[in-house]
């Protein structure tokens, strides 16, 4: 879902929604590869954990500068941005069934879009954070109005009424042919179906669980690594990439504090002292600390 806000000074993508500035913009794109054609226009995103009670990001966020809805229709007429905001490896679990043995009926599909309550505390949550961000001394100077759900929206009912009118998908489903062994699991560390011979499964459908993130880079890395087993390829050195761990940092931090939580390699090396927290610091491919995620803002 998306909280939208006027923008108080004139540099928001409203005027690319004009059809006569629209074939200047194609061109553009067309033969230059370049200007505001060129981009989808999402170049800003962020994670956060709402709370402490989460040992992983569990809130996404996309900035978008214009307002409008997620297919392009009813566009806001002033200049105006948005934040596009969602939860993390949500617990609620939907189904793919069949509906008959003829293979060319469509199946009948359940998403089972928030059927947990730790949806609709994160949903909440990451409202209320959403409009924490916009009041930052950073965008004063642009958070106008906030457009929807609007400041009238404050208690719990209010914002879960929202919630309910608004929330969209943002198609990213996956898991219905896990990867595993038991009861549940279809498919080996190989994509090969259990039980089938020379039948394989290679999509974001095989991940026994969501990822924190979107799915694209996820899936095209698993149809590599499967590419590699089918044609009898060595698998990558596993990378020793530092990545970050919360640990005991807290979701909230006062302003302009500088903790960091611990950077881990993929060794797992979750017990490290100090002085190799260290090493493995310097060795992020960044300019500098406050590049770190969740190095600097009020809430990670």
């Amino acid at each position: 879902m998306y909280q939208q806000y006027e923008c108080l000074q004139p540099v928001s993508l409203v005027g690319a929604l004009k059809w006569w500035n629209q074939p200047a913009i194609g061109a553009e794109w067309l033969f230059m590869g370049s200007g505001i054609g060129a981009s989808n226009q999402f170049e800003a995103g962020g994670f956060i954990r709402s709370s402490d009670a989460f040992a992983w990001p569990n809130i996404q966020y996309h900035f978008l500068p214009v307002a409008i809805n997620y297919n392009g229709s009813n566009p806001i007429k002033v200049h105006g941005f948005q934040a596009h905001m969602g939860s993390m490896r949500s617990p609620s679990r939907g189904r793919v069934q069949l509906r008959s043995k003829d293979p060319h009926q469509h199946p009948s599909i359940l998403f089972n879009y928030m059927s947990s309550e730790q949806d609709w505390s994160e949903f909440r949550a990451g409202i209320r954070i959403t409009r924490e961000i916009m009041r930052q001394p950073a965008l004063s100077a642009y958070a106008g109005r906030e457009i929807t759900p609007g400041q009238t929206a404050q208690s719990d009912a209010e914002l879960d009424a929202f919630v309910r009118q608004r929330a969209e998908t943002a198609y990213h489903p996956c898991g219905t042919n896990a990867m595993g062994v038991g009861a549940m699991a279809v498919v080996d560390g190989a994509g090969r179906v259990h039980g089938i011979e020379g039948l394989r499964v290679v999509d974001a459908s095989i991940m026994p669980e969501i990822v924190t993130g979107n799915l694209n880079a996820p899936t095209i890395m698993i149809a590599e690594k499967i590419a590699d087993q089918i044609r009898g390829r060595p698998a990558l050195p596993r990378s020793d990439a530092a990545y970050f761990v919360a640990g005991n940092t807290p979701a909230r931090r006062p302003a302009g504090s500088e903790s960091l939580g611990p950077l881990l390699s993929n060794d797992h090396s979750d017990s490290l002292g100090p002085t190799a927290q260290e090493q493995l610091l310097n060795r992020v491919p960044f300019g500098s600390a406050d590049n770190l995620p969740g190095s600097s803002p009020p809430s990670q």
